[in-house]
């Protein structure tokens, strides 16, 4: 049995597109786990009556991304499920795309997480993740292909540095294994922290993409370009290299970080003032 985990905070509209999508799903035997973080727009209440099928898990407070994921993930083993696929809430995803990540698994005995192809929501041929990939002497993580529109380009499934919380595929004995997303990290890293020690226990991170998700992106941290988003991501992202890194990868890494996260900043204050 398959479970999906789907996180809410306050997101009950995008939420029920989530789940509406969730239920053209072609593959058998799958179970949804709708974790909802503590919402106060009526969530819980609106997924329960629109999808009764839906495991509604309500938490009383916000446990943001890692938390909510990990509660998503014990009450999944409880169900026993073989396999938990984490997804965001502000995604649709193609009718087949449990199907084709599990394809991963019964391919490569050594899969430990899968991934899709992930295109924005808007507009829909644009990709926002064919891949991730970590250079530890920048300091920086990286989404393949992003912004690029989708000629085929990415199209050979293959092994990548980390796979994106919007969307993994992993099993059971992975979890066992390897553990669960680490809570310490306050927003974002979480998925490229968790890849890391998948990896570390002897398993292989693979990009499939026949399998399609699309990306409403960042909708509960204010947008794609927000400054909760920027600041976030950077303060997780030198604790993910903090943590990581070689001695010698200290050589570049802090300062480099700080210039692309600045140059971020500053992309996102010039956009926004001209506004």
């Amino acid at each position: 049995m398959v479970a999906i985990v789907v996180v809410n905070w306050n997101g009950k509209k995008v939420t029920l597109e989530c789940l509406a999508s969730l239920q053209q799903l072609t593959t058998p035997d799958v179970r949804i786990v709708l974790v909802d973080n503590g919402s106060s727009d009526g969530s819980a209440e609106a997924i329960r009556e629109t999808f009764p099928g839906v495991d509604v898990l309500a938490l009383a407070s916000n446990r943001r991304f890692a938390g909510g994921n990990n509660a998503g993930i014990a009450h999944a083993l409880a169900m026993g499920a073989d396999h938990v696929m984490l997804l965001n809430n502000d995604t649709v995803v193609a009718p087949d795309v449990v199907a084709r990540l599990l394809d991963r698994f019964t391919q490569d005995p050594r899969c430990g997480m899968a991934a899709p192809k992930i295109f924005y929501a808007d507009p829909p041929d644009r990709l926002w993740f064919a891949g991730g990939e970590i250079s530890f002497w920048t300091g920086t993580m990286r989404h393949t292909g992003i912004r690029e529109a989708d000629h085929g380009q990415y199209d050979t499934p293959r092994e990548i540095g980390y796979a994106t919380g919007c969307c993994i595929l992993t099993s059971r004995e992975v979890i066992q294994r390897a553990g669960v997303l680490d809570e310490s990290f306050f927003m974002y890293t979480e998925d490229a922290d968790w890849s890391m020690r998948v990896r570390a226990a002897g398993y292989r991170i693979l990009y499939e993409p026949r399998a399609r998700v699309w990306h409403k992106l960042s909708v509960s941290a204010g947008g794609h370009l927000s400054l909760f988003k920027l600041r976030n991501k950077a303060l997780s992202n030198l604790r993910f290299f903090a943590r990581y890194a070689r001695w010698y990868h200290w050589l570049t890494f802090p300062w480099l970080n700080v210039l692309v996260n600045g140059w971020a900043g500053i992309r996102y204050l010039l956009k926004k003032n001209e506004c």
